[in-house]
Parts: structure tokens; sequence; C-alpha cells
């Protein structure tokens, strides 16, 4: 076996590192030969120098085989998957999956907890009084078979070099290497054993990708090594200059899930990215032959019922309440105020500082300023109203749950200031605004 010192010098220095080194290196991060320091090392080395095509595929593939790989064999449909890069009002997963499911699709969605101004899927079902978000491979392979779709997180028997990987760049800075943001993400889906992904990779002032420029790389990059490893891939670059939906906050986004799927109320700009997903995977797979035939199993999977049918009985077989549609008010915890936030003056939105918006999140306490930090369920902003609206001292900019007067007041405030009132409407940016798939995949 290879000294990892000569490893981590190698990639420091530029060179190529062997594709048995760079097994070698993971199979010892997996079992605990690597040190913290070593892998420290390690990832800032490639943050610096980066890694060649070749190097990143044979890192993503080693990390996948450091722990259980799924087998769906089992199962008469495909096996899918969808990733976002995280925004501020992003719920397509909660809608994604179970609509999916209603189509024939099974979604073994492995998903994470949020940081900072975006939130995380995990976060948001664990707003569900009893929902298991890490209930172990067994169950995971049971409910996914019995009902299509499960989304929970990453457990410690998949992919555990990711694990250690990832704690570690979050502690020495080195989050944002294009390198090791594909390597960990593709590795999960490949562990979760998925033959198709789509990804949504957001850009705009509330997206980890601010520019076009940067978010069309990392899709590039995404879709290239999704299929050097074998899964059938596309990526969807989508608009985060203002919020997704009406709602952000963990207990506030699973309700209007729920508004969703029982057609109940539909964002527009919501709708018309989680219908791309669904498209894109529904395309992949062969349901459908093209887009007209994928909205429109969309649009039944909803109207039907059957796509809420699924959410619920997904809830319930991971141990939450049976019957959440009827009742999630009964079930969704209430935050002690609820009160408006009013513009200091009258006319259109013509602009959301989103970043600054998903900030108040953690001002309420409803998202992470580390990964330690405890969520209060409950709180959030709903009825966010969209750019392009006019609002004055009647129409408000958005509705915040807060525990207490304190925060409330510090948010409208923030609130405030993160929106840009003209007088007169502007047009909104797009939702999505390209779609990227690897040169060689149809």
């Amino acid at each position: 076996m290879q000294n990892f010192k000569d490893i981590i010098a190698k990639q420091r220095d530029g060179y190529e590192v062997a594709d048995w080194e760079i097994a070698d290196f993971v199979k010892g991060i997996a079992s605990g030969n690597v040190s913290n320091s070593q892998i420290a090392a390690y990832t800032m080395a490639i943050y610096l120098r980066g890694m060649t095509g070749g190097e990143l595929v044979i890192l993503t593939k080693a990390m996948r085989d450091s722990g259980v790989v799924f087998d769906w064999s089992n199962l008469d449909g495909p096996v899918v998957d969808k990733h976002s890069t995280g925004g501020v009002g992003d719920l397509t997963s909660l809608i994604l999956a179970p609509t999916l499911a209603a189509c024939g699709v099974y979604v073994p969605m492995l998903s994470g907890r949020g940081l900072g101004h975006t939130g995380g899927t995990l976060d948001k079902l664990q707003a569900i009084p009893g929902y298991q978000t890490e209930p172990g491979v067994d169950v995971l392979k049971k409910v996914v078979t019995e009902i299509g779709c499960a989304i929970v997180g990453q457990s410690d028997e998949l992919n555990p070099a990711d694990r250690r990987i990832y704690a570690v760049r979050d502690e020495v800075s080195t989050i944002e290497s294009d390198a090791l943001i594909v390597s960990s993400i593709i590795s999960k889906k490949l562990a979760a054993g998925i033959s198709n992904l789509v990804l949504d990779v957001k850009t705009g002032n509330g997206a980890f990708m601010t520019s076009y420029t940067a978010a069309k790389k990392l899709a590039v990059k995404l879709t290239g090594v999704a299929q050097a490893c074998g899964i059938k891939s596309s990526a969807c670059i989508t608009d985060m200059n203002q919020p997704l939906a009406y709602s952000a906050g963990n207990g506030l986004e699973v309700k209007e899930a729920i508004e969703f799927l029982t057609n109940t109320r539909q964002n527009t700009r919501l709708k018309e990215v989680t219908i791309r997903l669904v498209s894109e995977l529904l395309i992949h797979t062969g349901v459908c032959s093209n887009i007209i035939c994928a909205e429109d199993k969309f649009n039944e999977a909803i109207d039907s019922g059957r796509a809420a049918e699924k959410f619920e009985k997904m809830v319930s077989a991971l141990g939450g309440p049976s019957d959440i549609l009827t009742k999630q008010g009964d079930y969704l915890p209430k935050a002690a105020v609820i009160k408006a936030v009013y513009p200091k003056e009258k006319g259109y939105i013509h602009a959301v500082d989103t970043k600054k918006f998903g900030r108040s999140l953690v001002m309420l306490g409803g998202s992470r300023k580390n990964m330690l930090s405890e969520l209060d369920y409950s709180v959030g902003i709903s009825e966010i109203t969209p750019i392009s609206s006019e609002v004055d001292e009647t129409r408000p900019l958005a509705i915040v749950h807060a525990k207490n007067e304190d925060d409330y007041h510090a948010v409208a405030n923030q609130i405030r200031e993160s929106v840009t009132i003209a007088a007169m409407p502007v047009s909104p940016s797009q939702p999505i605004i390209d779609t990227i798939k690897p040169a060689n995949q149809a």
C-alpha cells in the first residue's frame, strides 16, 4: 500500500495520481487508517490543484464502493433520483418523489440537511412527528419496494468515506471545490443504485453558484461524471433570484407541498421547475418519449390524487402519521407569533436579495448556523410575494412565523431590506434557464 503522505504530496504538486492510489486512499478514509488531518490536506490539495477527469471518476467510484451499494434488480421499473444544489423555498423533492412513484418509477432519494440560507429536505420532513429520516438500509429497501419512494438521509452503511470527507471539508473551507462537490453527489447516487438522475443546479443571488457560467460548468461536470459512472443524467439550470415557493421554513414547506399534491394551491414557478425535473426523468427512463407525454403524466398523477396518496403512504411507512393529508394542521408545528410584514413604501417588487431573505430563517432558528444547531420546525416565512407583484400597506411582502416578538421584528426588518420596491412592475426571470446533457447522450 502506498504511503498516504506520498499520495497527498502528488496531489499537492499537480502530478497525476494513479487509480489504485486514489482507491487505497479512499479505503483508508473508510477504515479510519487515514486521519482527519490527512483528509484535510488531501481535500485542500484537490481544491487548489483540481483533478483530471479520470481521477475524478476513480475518486467517485471508490467513494461509492466504501460502503453498501444498493441492488434494485428485484424491482419492475426504473430507479431514479434528483439532486438540487440548494435554494430558498425549494421543496421540489417533496413533490417530485411521490409523483414519480405514482408514474411507476422508483425513487430511493438520499437527501441532506440545510446549512445557512439554504434549506434541507430532511429538515422539512423532520417537522412531521415520528418521521424517520435515517431508518437504515433494510427499511429504505422495504419502503421503496412497497410504495415506490422514500426520502431519507445517508445511513452509516452508505458511502462512509463521503461522510468523513464532507465533515472535514466543512471545517477547512474546501466545500466550494467542484471536484469534491461532484464526487460527493454522484458517489451517493451510485451507492443508492440508481440508473437515472436529474440535477437541479441553481444560479442567481440566492444560489451557491451565483453566475450562470459557474452553474453551467458544474452542471457539465456533474452530468459528465455521472455518465462515465453509468448513470443517465441531465441537469436543469434554474433561477434562484427569488424564493421558489410561497413558503420558506420546514413545517411551512411541508404544508405547501401537501397543498400542491392535493391540488389545493400550486405556486407557478415551483410547478414549472418540478414538472421539468419530473419530465426529464420520465423521458430518461423511457416511460415517456417526449415532453408533452411527460407533462401529461405529471398532471394526471397530481389530478388523480395518486401522487398525494404516495406521499401519505411514504410518511406513514417511515413512522409518521397515516392521515397527514387531511390532518396536517394537527401535526405540523405552529409558531407562537404569526404576523405580516408590510413594505416601507408602496409599489412593485423589483428584486429580491434571496440570500439575505433566506438568512432570515437562520435568525428565526429554522435553519442552521452550523451543523450542531438545533432547529425550530415551526418558524419560517409564508405567503412570500413574488417579483413583479404590487405591495402596499394592505398587501404584505410576506408573513413571518416566529417564536417571539423580538424575532419577528428583527426578521421583518431583514425582509424589508432584502426587497427592492419600484414604481413600475418588472418581468421576473424565467425559472428554467437551460438544460445540460452529456455530449454523446441522446
